[in-house]
């Protein structure tokens, strides 16, 4: 398919184009009438509609490939990425400069003849989406910027179970209103929010369906939040936290190959999440991943099936282990770090119940790779084998190419971070409304 230059030029690889201008000249002795000569006079407000376009998806090319780089790329890396022609990208380059959302580091002597390279980065603290979370046992947010860093969070632990929504969303609406009036005061724009919820929510018409642990059912998050003052102009994009924590796992798993991954958020439910080639797989709805309602057991004489959640969430493996329902996990793995035989017990039976919930994703939908986020990350040295040897006995590919087992690399609060992440791309497909009046687009 042949490249589009924002100058409306097609560039083929390897072969000469043919310009609007050459066309015209293709037959030298046509006669040109009074009334053709008007005609190339007028304006074509489709064409114009078609340039615009062309440049809008050229700067998010250009700007992508600045985010999305493990390493500050020059602006003939960014041609060669993009496939656009070198000038083209410099122009696009200074635009972005211009509005305050790249600028240039110093220049990177080569070893080839020629001027030095420049390479280009975020530019930190200008722009940021802010990613909320109401779970079972906290609720926060944590603005992220363009390049990644946060700059602002807050967060508070409270027992949610069966909570009134109204009463939770009042809450975090007056923990989200001095965040983004300070953000305002530095001088950062913020592209929008995201909330993260840990259940069923509808990515079609929006209110979230059912959050069984916080023990919520249809419910217009959207609505209630947007009718707080703090949150009117920036009401969020809902969304199921173990997708938005899996997209904060792709972007700090990107490099030259997009990740590919089922990744597995252990809280008091277990949800999941499948990554192919750096994008979330949400299904018809957005539903897709709720991993910790896998049937994993009969129950005694099959009559009572029993869930992954109810073997392996949070609840179930402190009550095994001797602790308090509901206390916090990290009490779990303290006690197993201090050689407490039935913690540890209680971990590795999850482990295994994990493990078979697993095997039975891997055979539908062919993974290669498990992450094992949340809880699972907490006491991971002692889940990792327990769940990779499952998965080698039941996976039925394993003897070929048996799953990996790996920690995510996302860090504390991922769905936070990966919801600032889904706002933040808003910015990058489409960068024009964050120009300067002034500046040409």
């Amino acid at each position: 398919m042949p490249r589009v230059d924002d100058d409306g030029r097609a560039a083929l690889h390897g072969d000469a184009a043919t310009t609007p201008r050459e066309a015209s000249t293709t037959f030298p002795d046509a006669p040109r009438t009074r009334e053709g000569r008007a005609a190339e006079r007028v304006p074509d407000p489709s064409r114009a509609a078609r340039q615009a376009q062309m440049r809008t998806h050229n700067l998010s090319m250009t700007l992508a490939q600045v985010v999305d780089s493990t390493a500050p790329p020059s602006r003939a890396q960014i041609a060669a990425a993009t496939g656009l022609a070198r000038g083209t990208v410099t122009g696009l380059v200074d635009l972005l400069i211009e509005a305050g959302l790249v600028r240039e580091l110093d220049p990177v002597v080569v070893a080839r003849a020629g001027r030095p390279a420049v390479p280009l980065e975020v530019v930190r603290g200008r722009v940021a989406g802010v990613g909320m979370e109401v779970n079972v046992d906290y609720l926060g947010l944590r603005a992220v910027d363009l390049a990644g860093g946060v700059v602002a969070e807050a967060v508070e632990a409270a027992d949610l179970r069966g909570s009134d929504p109204d009463v939770v969303l009042d809450r975090l609406a007056a923990l989200a209103a001095p965040v983004l009036a300070g953000l305002a005061t530095d001088g950062v724009r913020v592209a929008g929010t995201a909330l993260a919820l840990p259940g069923l929510v509808d990515r079609v018409t929006g209110p979230l369906r059912y959050a069984p642990n916080l023990g919520w059912r249809d419910v217009d998050v959207v609505a209630r939040l947007a009718a707080h003052p703090g949150l009117a102009a920036l009401p969020p994009r809902v969304a199921n936290e173990a997708n938005l924590a899996a997209r904060a796992e792709a972007h700090a798993r990107r490099g030259e190959v997009p990740p590919s991954f089922l990744y597995v958020s252990g809280e008091v439910g277990v949800g999941g999440a499948l990554v192919l080639d750096g994008e979330i797989f949400l299904g018809r709805h957005g539903w897709s991943g709720e991993i910790g309602h896998v049937v994993v057991d009969g129950g005694p004489a099959g009559t009572r099936p029993v869930s992954l959640e109810q073997h392996a969430g949070q609840d179930a493996i402190a009550q095994a282990a001797g602790l308090v329902t509901g206390a916090p996990f990290a009490e779990v793995a303290e006690a197993v770090a201090a050689g407490d035989a039935r913690a540890r017990d209680a971990v590795h039976a999850a482990a295994r119940w994990l493990g078979l919930a697993l095997a039975t994703v891997a055979n539908v939908v062919d993974v290669s790779e498990v992450v094992l986020g949340g809880t699972f990350g907490l006491v991971y040295d002692e889940v990792r084998d327990v769940v990779a040897d499952t998965l080698a006995d039941r996976v039925i590919f394993a003897p070929w190419s048996a799953p990996v087992v790996s920690r995510s690399a996302a860090g504390d609060y991922p769905a936070m971070t990966g919801g600032a992440l889904a706002v933040l791309r808003t910015v990058v497909a489409d960068p024009t409304p964050w120009f300067a009046s002034t500046t040409p687009v």
